[in-house]
């Protein structure tokens, strides 16, 4: 089934000497919930002991000034961007008093789309857009689905493997527009069997009632204040989670056919009003309560699984960068939080990930049509909802309709093959071990992390929240009992300051008219 990505791999691992992937660049940025001794989000502003959450590079806020969002480096080796991040929560459990973080993607209490403070990032003409795009999306799509949390995985590959594969495709393209063009195939990939990572990584099958409210639910009661899918995955990526809930049948979607279609669809859907969000914020008092009223507001209200990246400078656009530069690295933003990892994400998910990203980039790719993108959305769904049920059938453009579980084993199979090649210079295998680990949660649909959470919830009689709490206190007192390198902790706390005094001087800066300042950015090119 997927001949021509084991022919190109064998080419790989003939010519392999160590790791091919050698100085390739990993980072990750995760987001926690602050929760207060009541176990309910948190209304105090983001802790002035972890800097500015505007200008510090590594600890910032997300939607909520509740939202957490820690911020690794790039850097070679998972260990190495684990270890940061472990780094990064010890420090800040021991700057945030008496609150914790939530230790789950789905929410802790809430009450109501009032309890839900939007991230505040000072007066600057930046800070104020940054603050206001947030008004925005909870007028849009509600508050409460902001404040989910989960993992993202931004993977970049060296030049010398660029060169290779050029080689290896005997491409006459200039290298970037080739790298362009790999890039966006494995986007492309990642999307059609993007599912096996809710599958195997969702942990969000439960959630506190409170999240959904009073409102009609499809989700079944599992005790008084729990609601659930009994074969459910990842319920953050499912229908009541992360979506663009307006019908885009007025425009087209975001289109991974190419760089330049991906960037075209983008700057269509900003140009484009709605005139049902221009009545956003008619007769309140504040003026601006999102920053236009079409289709986005800007590129990243966009929400995808996946996306192409590129570095931006200044305020340049992501789409501008990206034409620009092109592609330089791949953002992965279906992981949920692991609340049986102390950072939310072990090492052997990181390494299986880069397995599974290396099989979407060397697989073939074509391009995706209206038929095969409803598909794709189906079976993601299907998957957040139902992924464990042993009846489970998935449908493909390009391989046809098969059961859920001979789908995945397909998959692991191919990336077992990448692990190989990826530890052929190791003699640990820890890349074959991570997929060995993943085939035995193909195997038994339990071994999962979401049949594991439902499994201990009962086992335990708790509720989502009991089970959160429990798991959140365990990992406060893991970092709090951590002993971190006293030269780094110095560091961090100067770049604290450092950050701060940054902000300081930004909002003391003479600044143009915000109106002017929004028009100036919509503007640009």
């Amino acid at each position: 089934m997927f001949d021509t990505f084991y022919s190109r791999l064998a080419i790989i691992d003939h010519q392999c000497e160590q790791n091919p992937l050698a100085g390739r660049r990993l980072g990750l940025e995760k987001e926690s919930l602050r929760y207060d001794a009541d176990g309910v989000i948190s209304q105090q502003l983001h802790p002035r002991e972890l800097g500015s959450a505007m200008t510090h590079p590594s600890i910032t806020t997300d939607y909520s000034e509740a939202l957490m969002e820690l911020v690794t480096p790039a850097f070679e080796s998972a260990t190495e961007t684990l270890d940061y991040l472990r780094d990064l929560h010890t420090f800040v459990y021991q700057h945030i008093g008496s609150e914790n973080l939530w230790a789950t993607s789905m929410p802790c209490v809430l009450d109501g789309e009032d309890s839900v403070r939007i991230a505040e990032f000072g007066s600057s003409n930046l800070g104020m857009m940054k603050t206001v795009y947030r008004r925005g999306l909870g007028h849009r799509y509600g508050k409460t689905m902001q404040v989910i949390a989960g993992v993202h995985y931004n993977y970049s590959y060296p030049e010398h493997f660029w060169k290779r594969l050029h080689g290896i495709y005997n491409s006459q393209e200039p290298l970037q527009d080739f790298i362009n063009e790999q890039y966006m195939g494995q986007v492309r990939n990642l999307q059609r069997y993007g599912w096996l990572m809710l599958y195997l990584f969702g942990a969000s099958p439960a959630v506190c009632k409170s999240f959904v409210g009073e409102g009609p639910t499809k989700l079944k009661p599992l005790d008084i204040v729990t609601l659930h899918e009994p074969f459910g995955t990842s319920l953050r990526m499912g229908d009541i989670g992360y979506r663009n809930k307006k019908d885009e049948s007025a425009i087209a979607r975001a289109d991974y056919n190419s760089l330049q279609k991906y960037v075209e669809s983008l700057r269509l859907a900003i140009g484009k009003p709605l005139p049902e969000y221009a009545k956003i914020g008619q007769g309140m008092a504040e003026p601006w309560q999102q920053l236009n009223s079409n289709l986005l507001q800007i590129e990243n209200e966009y929400y995808s699984t996946t996306r192409p990246k590129q570095i931006t400078q200044g305020l340049e656009k992501p789409s501008t960068a990206l034409a620009r530069r092109g592609v330089a690295y791949v953002e992965l933003r279906s992981l949920d939080v692991n609340p049986y990892a102390a950072e939310g994400i072990d090492e052997d998910t990181i390494l299986f990930v880069e397995c599974f990203m290396l099989f979407c980039l060397l697989l073939d790719s074509p391009a995706i049509g209206p038929e095969e993108r409803a598909i794709i959305d189906s079976d993601f769904l299907a998957v957040a909802h139902q992924g464990r049920n042993p009846a489970q059938l998935l449908s493909c453009v390009i391989n046809g309709q098969q059961p859920l579980q001979q789908a995945a084993r397909a998959l692991v199979d191919a990336c077992a093959a990448v692990a190989s090649t990826l530890d052929c210079s190791e003699s640990a295998k820890k890349y074959q071990r991570a997929v060995e680990a993943q085939m035995a949660c193909v195997e038994d649909p339990e071994k999962t992390l979401s049949g594991r959470i439902l499994a201990e919830m009962s086992e335990r009689d708790e509720s989502f929240f009991e089970f959160a709490e429990r798991l959140s206190t365990q990992h406060r007192e893991t970092h709090i009992s951590r002993t971190m390198d006293s030269t780094l902790h110095g560091e961090w706390e100067q770049l604290a300051k450092d950050s701060l005094k940054k902000q300081a001087e930004m909002d003391a800066e003479d600044q143009i008219p915000f109106e002017q300042f929004i028009a100036q950015y919509m503007a640009s090119e």
